[in-house]
């Protein structure tokens, strides 16, 4: 692709954003998208063959900047419940830096639009979920700490809590910020979501080294 090109893409795509956000509850016709872009509608097919493949770029932009991000944090913080937490801080933050792409993420812009489209966002939650899930499974054999419910549950317990204030940011037409009083729901989420495993608790208590019988 010529970089004239992917500069009229990358153009588009941040018109569409602008729009999700500035007529929140309104569905994005590609008449309108052509005008606010400064094109014609045909220009707009040249780049993108149709509207949600244009919505497809966005999430595609979701994906990459969280799941890039996600690799980072996995990199950098050692212990389990300083991932969970940085990785739905990301979410959060992300959500209120892009309140137009939020809406992707919430369905409400995808009204009227491709299943197909619906399909993607969900996959992207359930990609988020198995690499939270992933981080507290691993906990046990790190840090000799489990879930005090069962690890589905746990997981979807945290995944449930950034997803309404995600829903409710989006409803509030942007003024409900999804991170403003997170560091204390977050404290309040995790005094007792983790527990010690038996084998870490006698060993402790024996001083012995849990891998000798």
């Amino acid at each position: 692709m010529s970089p004239r090109k992917s500069q009229r893409r990358q153009q588009i795509l941040e018109a569409l954003a602008q729009m999700l956000e500035a007529n929140p509850g309104n569905r994005i016709t590609t008449a309108g998208l052509a005008r606010q872009v400064g094109v014609s509608e045909a220009a707009l097919y040249r780049h993108f063959p149709s509207k949600s493949k244009m919505f497809e770029g966005l999430i595609e932009f979701i994906e990459d900047t969280l799941f890039s991000r996600i690799s980072l944090i996995l990199s950098e913080e050692p212990g389990a419940a300083r991932r969970c937490e940085k990785m739905l801080s990301l979410l959060l933050a992300f959500t209120e830096r892009n309140p137009g792409i939020t809406r992707i993420l919430t369905g409400d812009a995808l009204a009227g639009e491709t299943e197909r489209l619906h399909t993607r966002v969900a996959q992207l939650f359930d990609r988020y979920e198995t690499q939270l899930r992933q981080v507290i499974r691993e906990a046990e054999l790190r840090e000799g700490l489990r879930p005090t419910i069962p690890l589905s549950q746990a997981t979807n317990l945290l995944m449930a809590a950034a997803e309404g204030r995600i829903s409710q940011f989006v409803r509030s037409g942007f003024t409900r910020s999804p991170t403003e009083g997170w560091n204390e729901q977050w404290t309040l989420l995790m005094a007792g979501f983790f527990r010690e495993t038996v084998t870490r608790a006698v060993t402790e208590q024996t001083g012995t080294f849990a891998g000798r019988g």
